[in-house]
């Protein structure tokens, strides 16, 4: 079965508006409950512990998303070009994700400036009086101003690319995205490693990792792959996309996040095993704290569900060219990834000393819905403004006609 591209509308479907506005109204509530849980708990600074959570888990499909966007202009296979629409639909997403880390500079500067210890260390602390020319409020935000005008910057580049090739026709935009996206992976890895360096590794300015930063690029680009294939599974049920996906499609990006998902356990063991070897009180303080209690089970789950049972599932051939089969694992992989974010930041951002407050960590539920609500509601008006296929892209024949024939 082949489609010619002439034979196709790829006019985005009136059903993502009426999904965007669901987002919204979902979105709304979800920090309304946050709000209000915070207040009645009587736990000082809760709403804030729980809002970086969100915020941190939302960043990877806007920031993860760039970093894809520019892999498969690279690499230029079909399974990019399927997938380019809602890759650049969440990279304009990124205005947004900058608006809504201003809670976050209310928090440091009038709030009390509870989440960063370093932002009021403890008198005599010499560990955080070494890292104070790095480490403080003005040069922290000076920091993250710059990350969003550089991704800012890629996006606008990439986007205003695609558009003129749309308009004219014309490879010559295509020709220059490929060339800029190699060196853009290059210093969107730097600012990748730089961003989760400050915004979750100073969580404890006491600890550090070599690996944390490549740990969280491929954090975030498993986030946002996992919400690229949702998003495709979700497009594949409607016009015009269903004349357009087909299982060679979905197999690919399954092998992808099969990719991913392994690199992930790949870094994740490598941080633990150094700092297991090294085994100094500085570096190992922060497994044992999310290695003992009701924290030991929680990584018991991440291993189970995060890396063993979706690695045997995308194994078989037959589940990642089943799109039903392949977005249970996908909502199994985007939970844990939702879980082990929790895991990560919440024993920093609740610790008195060495205890850990768990209570009101279920607001962590309505900041992930709220935000999420939001975002997505703000992908959905982006996916709207444009094709959902490159109309005039020479790979688009090979990408409609690919894999109808069971190859």
């Amino acid at each position: 079965m082949a489609h010619h591209t002439a034979e196709l509308d790829f006019t985005p479907p009136a059903a993502i508006a009426r999904a965007g506005t669901i987002a919204l109204i979902v979105g709304i509530i979800g920090l309304v409950i946050l709000g209000v849980g915070a207040v009645t708990s009587g736990v000082s600074g809760l709403f804030f512990r729980s809002y970086l959570v969100a915020l941190i888990f939302w960043a990877g499909p806007a920031i993860g998303c760039l970093g894809m966007l520019m892999l498969q202009h690279v690499i230029t296979g079909s399974w990019g070009l399927v997938t380019r629409r809602v890759l650049e639909a969440a990279t304009r997403t990124l205005p947004l994700l900058a608006i809504l880390f201003l809670p976050l500079l209310y928090e440091m500067t009038l709030g009390g400036g509870h989440l960063y210890h370093w932002v009021h260390p403890e008198a005599g602390d010499k560990i955080i009086a070494k890292k104070a020319a790095y480490l403080n409020p003005a040069f922290f935000w000076l920091r993250t101003a710059l990350y969003f005008i550089f991704w800012g910057f890629l996006a606008w580049r990439l986007n205003s690319w695609s558009k003129q090739q749309d308009e004219t026709g014309d490879l010559a935009p295509l020709r220059k995205a490929n060339r800029f996206s190699g060196p853009g992976i290059v210093f969107f890895v730097f600012s990748v490693t730089f961003a989760s360096t400050d915004w979750v590794m100073s969580l404890d300015p006491h600890w550090f990792s070599t690996i944390f930063g490549l740990l969280y690029l491929i954090n975030w680009l498993l986030t946002a792959w996992c919400f690229v294939i949702a998003a495709m599974y979700w497009l594949w049920k409607r016009e015009p996309m269903n004349q357009v996906m087909n299982p060679r499609h979905f197999h690919d990006i399954g092998k992808l996040i099969l990719a991913f998902v392994m690199v992930w356990a790949y870094f994740t063991l490598s941080q633990y095993l150094i700092t297991w070897a090294a085994n100094l009180p500085e570096e190992t303080a922060w497994y044992i704290r999310r290695g003992s209690g009701l924290w030991d089970i929680l990584i018991k789950f991440i291993v189970v569900l995060h890396f063993a049972l979706p690695f045997l599932f995308l194994l078989s051939r037959g589940i990642k060219r089943d799109p039903r089969k392949l977005i249970g694992v996908i909502g199994l992989i985007f939970l844990m990834r939702m879980y082990d974010m929790f895991w990560t930041i919440w024993p920093e951002v609740a610790r008195h000393g060495e205890h850990i407050d768990i209570t009101g960590a279920w607001t962590v539920v309505p900041a992930l819905v709220g935000l999420g609500g939001l975002w997505i509601s703000f992908f959905a008006w982006q996916l709207r403004q444009r094709p959902l296929m490159p109309p005039h892209d020479p790979k688009l024949q090979e990408a409609l006609t690919t894999g109808w024939h069971g190859h």
